[in-house]
């Protein structure tokens, strides 16, 4: 005989005479459209998740997943449209608001105070006091009763800058879970963990998922998805395209709704690799980065690297030009060996590197668009201690006009450019010491697909010069479009090499996830 029904944010029960059941719970969203000047993010996304289960959530760069999250968790209120928790309705104002009706998120990047110890992390503001001064034994216990709940031992005493990544991604979920969410989010929380930690994550996830928490699981290693994801939605330009059970799926099924009929445009002809080696990395080792690496690179090629997040691939760019040091191996450049690289070596042997995350690696912000573009060049233009202004000038505008940097001034900061004019000074800079051979560490990560265009038409006439190319990006469909020849790198090792007119896009992710 029922009883009656009681039901909040947080929890809902059916109560009964014999029992009390914990009933499924189910956030959706009913027609959002989120609109940003000049583009519109979200369209008319209808999606739902639900408890019990792992729901993951996938899309390429831009497809709207992060904007998706940012409307759930108060970050976005001014959108189009309605959200649901069990059929109530809910908008809030700013994440801390969501975060205390029992929305969580735990983005990628973390957001921990080294300084303060792990349950001062987990509690921070929310401190149990006695009178005006905290309650530092209830606090502690406090901490320590949710690291029990959630089944982790950590010392809640302990600085967070003792501990390891995977120990902080493990506080972030606790400071979350610390508030009892009905909504748990995670912006792909293993993009920092090696193969254990991740596996010892995906143990915890499956522990919350038993709690009645929604879990809504953000990730662009699309591999892992079998391992902890019950179903997954996709995202595709603003839209919501479909969502599947995992269990018996193929690859070739997820990446159909990522990618569908995907036109690629066509790389020039005259756009070859020629008959001479001018790079030959051999038996080069990084453990656990990357294993027994080897390959020649041509002059005029255009060499993609493709793989998965985690593949390896960013950390072998770094060995390769001496950011890193390799454990073993050999690199040879027109044949003679590099002994000891590093970047001011390779920079003199004609080696440039186009760094991930321009921003913090390729620019300095605070300074002018000029000083920017001869920031690799200042030896070449400098006479003894001091800067030729003529030269410096002249280096500067060469770069503007043959790379048509769209710029108010080359006098202004490197804040005032868009992030495509950005990257095309970071490539400027590097222009300016007459390479042999660029490394593109995910060249059009950020900008639009018109700037997009632009970096891969730069890549196309350092080509036709004689200048040969190593290029790494997620954007897998990227790599055929612009590349001569593709490696795929899975796990630190190179698995298999192919011809980018041999294949499509499913068929390169499939090969890169190492399945069918």
């Amino acid at each position: 005989m029922k009883l009656g029904v009681f039901s909040g944010l947080h929890r809902s029960y059916v109560i009964t005479d014999m029992e009390i059941e914990v009933s499924m719970s189910v956030l959706r969203t009913s027609n959002v459209t989120k609109r940003f000047p000049g583009t519109v993010a979200l369209k008319d996304v209808s999606i739902s998740f639900q408890s019990g289960k792992v729901n993951a959530l996938v899309g390429k760069n831009g497809s709207g997943k992060s904007t998706l999250m940012k409307v759930i968790n108060g970050a976005y209120n001014d959108f189009e449209g309605s959200l649901y928790i069990d059929d109530q309705e809910f908008r809030y104002q700013h994440p801390k608001q969501a975060f205390e009706a029992g929305i969580a998120t735990v983005y990628q990047e973390m957001s921990l105070i080294p300084g303060l110890s792990v349950a001062e992390n987990i509690l921070l503001g929310r401190y149990r006091k006695n009178g005006p001064f905290i309650d530092w034994k209830a606090t502690y216990q406090d901490a320590q009763d949710v690291l029990d709940d959630m089944g982790i031992t950590l010392p809640v005493k302990e600085m967070v800058a003792h501990l390891s990544v995977w120990q902080c991604q493990v506080i972030e979920i606790a400071k979350a879970m610390s508030a009892n969410p009905k909504v748990l989010i995670l912006d792909e929380p293993t993009s920092a963990l090696a193969q254990s930690e991740t596996e010892m994550l995906f143990a915890l996830i499956r522990r919350l998922v038993k709690k009645d928490v929604i879990v809504i699981y953000i990730s662009h290693r699309l591999q892992e998805l079998w391992e902890i994801a019950d179903t997954c939605s996709v995202l595709r330009d603003g839209k919501y395209v479909g969502t599947i059970e995992m269990e018996g799926a193929k690859h070739a099924d997820l990446l159909s709704l990522m990618f569908g009929d995907l036109q690629l445009k066509e790389r020039p002809a005259d756009v070859v690799a020629l008959d001479e080696v001018v790079l030959e990395v051999k038996d080069f080792n990084r453990e656990p980065k990357f294993m027994d690496i080897n390959f020649k690179l041509y002059k005029g090629e255009v060499l993609g690297i493709a793989g998965m997040l985690g593949a390896g691939r960013t950390e072998l760019l770094r060995a390769i030009f001496g950011a890193d040091k390799p454990d073993s191996g050999a690199i040879f450049i027109d044949g003679e060996v590099v002994t000891n690289p590093s970047p001011v070596l390779m920079k003199n042997k004609g080696i440039a590197f186009v760094p991930e995350d321009r921003k913090q690696q390729g620019l300095v912000q605070i300074l002018s668009i000029k000083s920017n573009l001869n920031h690799s060049s200042l030896d070449l233009i400098s006479n003894g201690m001091f800067v030729d202004a003529k030269k410096e000038t002249d280096f500067c505008r060469r770069q503007i006009k043959d790379l048509d940097i769209n710029v108010p001034g080359e006098e202004f900061p490197m804040t005032s450019l868009s992030g495509g004019n950005q990257q095309k000074v970071v490539v400027g800079k590097w222009l300016n010491i007459d390479p042999k051979i660029v490394i593109f560490d995910e060249p059009s990560r950020g900008i639009d697909v018109n700037a997009k265009q632009q970096i891969f038409q730069i890549i196309w006439d350092l080509s036709r010069h004689g200048l040969s190319s190593i290029v790494v990006s997620s954007e897998l469909e990227e790599l055929l479009e612009i590349c001569n020849r593709i490696i795929i790198m899975k796990d630190g090792r190179f698995v298999d090499e192919v011809n980018p007119d041999d294949l499509s896009v499913n068929e390169l992710y499939a090969l890169s996830m190492g399945g069918n």
